[in-house]
Order: structure tokens, then sequence, then C-alpha cells
């Protein structure tokens, strides 16, 4: 199979019509990453403690006086839905959002994350209206190991459900590669030149590239084995290609400053 990849929601101006839902997660981010994510997307939702995240990157709590802009940046950033266990969730995040008027839904499902309890709800929208909605994630690469390898699990989990679903950090932004051939449409505006192609949960997979640096031919990789990390684009190449016979990870560097 091929496919063929951008980024619109990380464009200066993005069209399309694409529907993107953006997860936020219990990880740091800054402002001008939110700031982007949340302008070209059409869903939000926060998982859990995400909405600590949300708050207090808006809001200075720290601060005996926040400014009026401080003061006031937070209405503009209402999520649609705040959903968890919610045993991170702080009360007076809790507290802030309710007397903004946005759903705060508890669910105990000891059997599934707060990040897979947004995902279904996401899907019970989906099926009230009828489409499917592109997937950001912002967070799920840094903090606790265990949370990042569950973010990873869970990317190749919904990879047999769903076109596409992205994690977006500070650093990265990462996708899973399906078996077979993909051209990956690059904006070095935005994008940083280092990249990997991490072949995660499989034994082995045979990779052949065009449009980086160090490129592979017909080149097996695996954990145990030759890991293409630190990989780079090439300088005014706008497109990569990856042929990969196994599901793969690919990550590339972000510039977050470029997007503000």
């Amino acid at each position: 199979m091929s496919f063929s990849w951008s980024l619109p929601f990380l464009e200066p101006h993005t069209a399309g019509e694409e529907k993107y839902a953006l997860i936020i997660l219990n990880q740091p981010f800054p402002l001008s990453l939110l700031q982007k994510l949340w302008s070209t997307t059409h869903w939000h939702c926060c998982a859990d403690g995400g909405a600590n995240r949300l708050h207090d990157v808006l809001y200075d709590v720290t601060s005996a006086s926040p400014s009026a802009s401080e003061a006031d940046s937070r209405p503009k950033y209402l999520p649609n839905l705040i959903l968890g266990d919610l045993d991170s969730l702080r009360d007076d995040v809790k507290s802030y959002y309710a007397s903004q008027d946005v759903t705060i839904a508890q669910d105990h499902d000891q059997y599934s994350t707060d990040l897979m309890k947004c995902v279904q709800a996401l899907i019970e929208k989906e099926q009230a209206e009828g489409c499917q909605y592109d997937i950001i994630l912002l967070g799920g690469l840094s903090g606790r190991l265990d949370q990042t390898i569950h973010t990873l699990s869970y990317l190749y989990k919904l990879r047999k459900t769903r076109k596409r679903v992205f994690t977006v950090t500070e650093e990265n932004v990462a996708w899973i590669l399906d078996s077979g051939e993909h051209k990956i449409h690059v904006n070095q505006a935005y994008l940083g030149i280092t990249c990997g192609l991490l072949p995660v949960g499989i034994d082995s997979t045979v990779l052949t590239t065009t449009g980086l640096e160090w490129n592979l031919s017909d080149t097996d990789s695996c954990f145990d084995g030759m890991v293409s990390t630190s990989n780079h684009l090439v300088p005014g190449e706008n497109v990569v290609t990856v042929k990969t016979s196994k599901p793969i990870i690919w990550t590339v560097e972000l510039r977050v400053p470029a997007l503000a």
C-alpha cells in the first residue's frame, strides 16, 4: 500500500476538509505550540491532568496579581471535554472549568487509560456525526517511561482503525508508518533536520528511503541491530519517501518558535 503524509495542522494557514481532534495529555508544553494546535483543530479534550497543563500554561497560578491579559486568556481556550478517572485533576482547575460550563466526566474504568477514554469519547462523537477525525495528541513522549511506551503501543493499535494519529511535543512530531510505501511532505520552516525511523514493537523491518542525509536501501532494521536515529532531512528537499516491510515509528524534530 502507498500513503501520503503532510502536517497541515502546523501550517501558518490551514485549509481543507480534514477534521482534527486535539487530546491534551498531562505533560508540559509551550504556549506557542498550544496556540497553533488549538487554532487548527476542531474538537478539544483534556485527559484528566491535561486540564491542569492547559489551565496553567494560560495563567500563572504562582502570581499573586496576574495581569489582565493572563486572566483573560483562559476563556479563549475552553475544552469541549475533560475526561478521565480525575485522580490528577486539581480542585481549583476543576472548579474553574465547571464555572465555564465545560463538561467534566469521570470514568473509573481501571482497564483503560485516560487517553483511551478520550479516544472512546471521540469515537462516540464520530458515530453521531458520521465522520472520522484525525487525532493529534499533545504530549505523550516525555515524562514517565511507562506512559511513553503506552503512547507508542496505543499508536500501533489505533493504526488498525484510524487513518491518521499524530503525537506532538515541544521537541517532536511522530506517527506510525504502516507496512508499505510512504511519501512524507516536509516543511523545513517548522521542522528541524533531525529525524528517525524506529522499529519499535516489531522483530525487524526492511527499509528503503530517499530524501535523507543517510538513506537506506533494503536495509534490515531492528532493536538489537541497526536503528536509524539522528538521521537528517536534506536541506531544500521537501519530500521524504520511506518503504518499510513492517510498521515503524517515524519521528522528526519540531521547531516550536517557528510556529509562533
